[in-house]
């Protein structure tokens, strides 16, 4: 998964920005258009977008929504559009935050270490019965320790990061596995079962991981 996905048409805002970022140790990856930040997404998906409005293709707006649809990535709407009713729509449709253009880069910098910090910095996620140690990468379940493969906990971790959010079979198989595996997509449904079979109480008649037929899988 990437770290943050810049999505902006200027080539000589986006290469400032992801220099500083890829300074920072931030995994960057930039889109021009708005069909291609979709597909990016949808292949590799992001921890934070940094997302203009004004795109060729589809404007940020339908980006914004697409995304949100799938993900409960952070989203920063970077624009040079400064009404109120263009901001609203930005928040309303998902967005997290918005910031105007022309901005400072420090200051976008330290907004975004925040994010980072905030969101992403834990190192133990506990939901409900469960808890995890994102340093250790080990899982416990009612205080039990569980042993779990790395890719049964990246799956798991995703998963919860994203409670409530139905997420596509495709989008949970290439940011676990990369879109280039070799590996086939039903090792998914394999991994998801050995999770059921680890944190349900009846893996039969799962309480947290449920599957939402035909599009993917959804944590509760």
């Amino acid at each position: 998964m990437l770290d943050v996905l810049i999505v902006e048409d200027n080539k000589e805002i986006s290469g400032l920005l992801s220099d500083f970022l890829r300074k920072s140790n931030y995994t960057v990856s930039v889109a021009e258009t708005g069909e291609k930040a979709i597909k990016l997404f949808e292949n590799y998906g992001a921890k934070l977008v940094i997302l203009d409005l004004m795109l060729p293709e589809v404007d940020g707006f339908y980006v914004c929504s697409k995304i949100r649809e799938s993900s409960n990535a952070h989203i920063l709407i970077a624009s040079a559009k400064k009404d109120k009713d263009d901001k609203l729509k930005g928040l309303n449709l998902g967005a997290d935050d918005y910031i105007e253009k022309p901005y400072d880069i420090d200051i976008l910098l330290a907004k975004i270490n925040g994010i980072f910090k905030r969101k992403y910095a834990q190192d133990i996620i506990t939901e409900g019965n469960l808890k995890l140690n994102t340093v250790t990468q080990t899982l416990s379940v009612n205080d039990q320790d569980i042993e779990v493969t790395a890719k049964e906990f990246e799956l798991l971790k995703l998963l919860i990061e994203n409670k409530g959010v139905t997420l596509k079979k495709e989008y949970l198989f290439n940011t676990v596995w990369g879109s280039d595996s070799e590996s086939e997509i039903q090792t998914l449904t394999v991994h998801i079962k050995w999770l059921r079979e680890k944190i349900e109480n009846d893996p039969k008649k799962p309480e947290h991981i449920l599957t939402v037929w035909g599009v993917g899988y959804r944590f509760e």
